[in-house]
């Protein structure tokens, strides 16, 4: 049709330019460099005590995020991993419970079921209480919400702001630059981060996907900070609120474990590809093992280069991917590289129990990355993403743990499986291929 090509083309290119969207004033930025500066010289320091030995085996990663990403390292911390969505929803809803002074609430989807209106009645709830309630919601992914829903909100004390909002609600010319992030501050004191977004989908209750598999982590402890200023930041870029970032007084609400983690964030702002270079050196340091988890495998030649350089020097890299499609040639695209990496040694599985939304990452048993980014340009380069990374033996154990028992629910993509696919299927790769840079 005459002109359908332009009219994708403005949907996909709208961009922004790689300005500082995310400002902070200057005495935020001036402490903020000063902490990160004084950290990265006491760590450097042949007098730095070392909390436990994932801290030290994993130190040039701890850096990488420091210098690279401008990740602050906390050692404070408590995690609790969360595989399914119906205890995830209890423990939020118990959280956002006892609040006491305020949540913070940033999701990329919030569905208009009675799933999405229950978090945001709750949240409704808390600020009649006279709880501080901040809701963010990406503008695509929370389209469907009724008005009168967040007015009813509104009413009861709550403020919301869409991300990215566009002046006619149903058409948004941005379809890049979506705020995937999933984060959540309660009281200074309790923090979320993961995959998993607001909706009865989530909780494995469509037929269309059955058993949604995601993984979200619940922190106390330091990190916390770090998860409430990215919250705050996208904020006071999406309501125009300058709110400062010091205003929260943070708390332990629990007794202090010594987890390490460290917020790292990436976006169109910014051209380093924060998230992917944490992928990338957790890739290439690990010794035993690495397995991963995600949705949609669509990497650059750098991480197709890492994976494979793994697998050939003995590590055993272990690739996870659904069975069924949400975006299909996204779909197309994830087997495509998943044949190229077989040639290497690396091991695919194909998750057959519902939807495998998961996005992690972990190593030799002592290190892990759980967040919203995929393997793929758009969470590296076109999208708004956070990941926790964790330096932990017993919880990168258990997410290893996680990970040996979803294969149970899985089968190996072998060589003699892959080459044997139709020939319609091989058609299908070799298009999504070629589309590749534009999923």
């Amino acid at each position: 049709l005459p002109g359908i090509g332009i009219f994708f083309y403005i949907m996909l290119s709208q961009g922004i330019s790689r300005q500082r969207i995310f400002k902070l004033s200057k005495n935020e930025e001036y402490f903020a460099r000063k902490a990160l500066k004084t950290q990265i010289d006491e760590m450097k320091s042949d007098d730095y005590e070392y909390t436990h030995r994932e801290e030290y085996i994993w130190r040039d990663m701890i850096h990488l995020n420091q210098t690279y990403g401008g990740a602050y390292y906390t050692q404070d911390n408590n995690g609790r991993i969360f595989t399914d969505g119906t205890e995830l929803m209890e423990a939020i809803h118990n959280d956002i419970e006892n609040a006491k002074e305020f949540i913070n609430f940033e999701t990329y989807i919030l569905q208009n079921d009675d799933v999405g209106r229950g978090i945001i009645n709750h949240l409704a709830k808390k600020a009649s209480e006279g709880v501080e309630v901040r809701l963010l919601i990406d503008a695509v992914g929370g389209r469907t919400i009724f008005q009168r829903t967040l007015r009813d909100f509104e009413e009861k004390g709550g403020k919301y702001a869409f991300f990215f909002k566009p002046k006619l609600r149903w058409i948004n010319m941005r379809l890049n630059y979506r705020n995937h992030r999933k984060l959540i501050c309660i009281d200074g004191a309790i923090g979320y981060i993961g995959g998993f977004n607001v909706g009865k989908e989530y909780l494995g209750r469509k037929k269309k996907f059955g058993y949604w598999r995601d993984t979200h982590m619940r922190f106390t402890g330091g990190c916390v900070r770090d998860i409430n200023s990215r919250i705050l930041l996208d904020w006071r870029q999406a309501a125009k609120e300058n709110i400062p970032l010091n205003s929260v007084d943070y708390k332990i609400s629990e007794p202090c474990a010594n987890t390490g983690v460290q917020i790292v964030s990436c976006g169109p702002e910014s051209s380093k590809e924060e998230i992917k270079r944490a992928y990338m050196k957790m890739i290439t340091s690990a010794e035993k093992n690495v397995y991963i988890q995600t949705p949609y495998f669509i990497p650059d030649k750098s991480i197709v280069d890492s994976l494979k350089m793994a697998a050939q020097s003995g590590v055993d890299v272990r690739i996870m991917i659904p069975c069924k499609p949400d975006h299909m040639f996204v779909y197309w695209a994830t087997y495509w590289y998943a044949g190229e990496l077989m040639k290497s040694g690396v091991k695919i599985y194909v998750y057959d129990n519902g939807f495998l939304h998961a996005k992690v990452v972990v190593c030799d048993g002592e290190i892990l990355s759980c967040g919203s980014a995929n393997f793929d340009n758009r969470s590296f380069l076109l999208n708004f993403e956070a990941n926790a990374i964790v330096y932990d033996a017993q919880l990168a154990t258990q997410m290893e743990a996680i990970f040996e028992e979803d294969m149970k629910d899985c089968h190996e993509l072998t060589k003699r499986l892959y080459e044997n696919r139709s020939l319609i299927i091989k058609i299908k790769e070799s298009i999504s291929r070629l589309l590749s840079d534009l999923l």
